[in-house]
């Protein structure tokens, strides 16, 4: 199984993807077809224009699943999918619609590489509930797809002493989450990504590093290059108050 998880597609002062491209091509390897799945977003065309403009230059040929006529058996004749970000609700209803969830599930199974950004994140965890988007539409389960054990809450951002809002920071509201359920919960902070090839996964990206979360213990901080293998092998239960 070869995944490679953004926290973020777009990082400051940089164009879209550009900060995470050489880690991208280096998963891709020899591969040179990709199919993409933009349905976190509205305009499915300019999305995967957007796609296409940032790896057609290195020599990647983008195809939005949306063109195709069987969107699922576009992705099993797949070498790569990549499923970008945008609303985590809006993106795993179309990936029930389609029959996209067993659909990417076997076919990563089967060797082909899997990208996802932000929201696309999410979809490789169990369950959505870790996202941090608003419920604009209502998919039939939130269950996702379950590439890896433990759930994953991109963009992670750190509380400010100076901010003003009165909310939950997003460590409480992490917190909330594993009262109701044990199971780790990766933060990932902007700039940073995993990647999995079979039963190694690892931390990478920028110094910002990422936060784990456990049932009952204090948030862990991680660096970027830190080995995180340990996590496939944990196990994961949900609706345990």
């Amino acid at each position: 199984m070869k995944l490679l998880l953004l926290s973020n597609s777009t990082a400051p002062g940089r164009d879209y993807l550009e900060h995470a491209l050489d880690e991208i091509l280096d998963i891709l390897g020899t591969v040179r077809q990709l199919v993409f799945v933009p349905y976190a977003l509205a305009d499915h065309d300019a999305y995967t224009a957007k796609v296409a403009a940032a790896l057609e230059p290195r020599g990647v040929e983008v195809t939005g699943v949306h063109t195709a006529a069987d969107p699922a058996a576009a992705v099993r004749e797949a070498e790569a999918v990549f499923v970008g970000g945008g609303n985590s609700f809006r993106l795993l209803k179309a990936l029930h619609t389609y029959g996209l969830v067993s659909a990417v599930r076997e076919r990563v199974a089967d060797g082909a590489v899997y990208l996802g950004s932000s929201a696309g994140t999410n979809m490789a965890c169990p369950t959505l509930r870790t996202t941090n988007d608003m419920p604009i539409v209502q998919p039939p389960t939130f269950e996702a797809l379950g590439l890896l054990p433990f759930q994953i809450n991109p963009h992670y951002l750190d509380a400010s002493p100076d901010s003003t809002h009165m909310g939950e920071t997003r460590a409480e509201r992490l917190e909330q989450f594993l009262e109701e359920n044990d199971i780790t919960v990766l933060g990932l902070r902007e700039g940073t990504w995993l990647r999995r090839e079979g039963d190694r996964l690892t931390l990478g990206g920028t110094s910002a590093g990422a936060v784990v979360f456990r049932r009952g213990e204090e948030p862990e901080e991680i660096t970027a290059g830190r080995d995180l293998s340990h996590l496939l092998t944990l196990p994961a239960h949900f609706d345990q108050r």
